[in-house]
């Protein structure tokens, strides 16, 4: 009899795995193809929103807050109504979303659990209808401990998250992750190419300039740099600026 009792709910603990398993299949198809292409950061991270705000049963919004030399930001939002929750939680510095962007421990609960610990996310959370949240932290390097940002998960039900949300989620974070530190290595690699690009001219100038001197005074490469470097420290300007100037006033004695 017991057995037979118990029947019903094994087979429904079972439909529930099987619908965690189908939505976790969905979520990697769903990561796979939001990170397949080659765009600006925000447009991939407002891809892996929109995903994982169809992966998550109870999920009615999600944002991506990314931290910058300027603070935290909400790169990518799937409800315009996000800005106002996570504006308030930027402007007091305090809040899920900051507090997991800035430390390795995933945020869930309901709204009114912190009320104390961040009253301005509390009253806008609630202005807006969200009765739960889920903030999980987005990092790289090794060990994950380099803090890029947080994925933001909101909810109008008033049941809290689960654990199996959390860890969907670490998958959408560890594709931001991924997206981020390709942009970053992506700018870094761009500046050093203007960096390459302006030294490239800058030596072109000094060598035109030794040209010029050498033409003139009948001296060598040497002494030709040498009289650019005193000009330069004399001045106090920039060694490229000096051949530059000296460049530019032999072709207007030309004109």
């Amino acid at each position: 009899m017991t057995g037979n009792a118990d029947a019903p709910q094994v087979a429904a603990a079972f439909a529930s795995a099987a619908d965690s398993l189908d939505t976790l299949a969905e979520a990697i198809a769903g990561l796979r193809s939001s990170l397949n292409t080659d765009e600006h950061l925000d447009s991939m991270l407002q891809r892996l929103a929109e995903t994982a705000v169809k992966a998550l049963p109870d999920a009615d919004a999600v944002s991506v807050t990314v931290l910058s030399t300027d603070g935290p930001r909400t790169a990518a939002s799937t409800a315009d109504y996000l800005s106002e929750i996570d504006d308030a939680q930027h402007s007091a510095d305090r809040g899920p979303c900051v507090d997991a962007a800035r430390t390795v421990s995933s945020v869930r609960a309901k709204v009114g659990d912190h009320v104390d610990e961040w009253p301005e996310f509390t009253d806008e959370a609630r202005k807006q209808g969200v009765r739960s949240y889920l903030s999980v932290p987005i990092t790289m390097g090794e060990g994950n401990t380099e803090l890029l940002g947080a994925f933001n998960v909101y909810g109008f039900a008033s049941t809290e998250f689960k654990a199996f949300d959390e860890e969907l989620m670490k998958l959408f974070t560890a594709g931001a992750g991924a997206a981020i530190a390709d942009s970053r290595r992506w700018r870094q690699a761009h500046e050093h190419i203007e960096q390459l690009h302006c030294a490239m001219e800058s030596r072109a100038e000094i060598e035109q300039a030794k040209g010029v001197l050498i033409a003139v005074h009948g001296i060598d490469a040497e002494e030709a740099f040498s009289r650019l470097v005193q000009q330069s420290q004399n001045t106090n300007v920039k060694l490229h600026e000096v051949a530059r100037m000296l460049i530019d006033s032999v072709r207007h004695r030309r004109l």
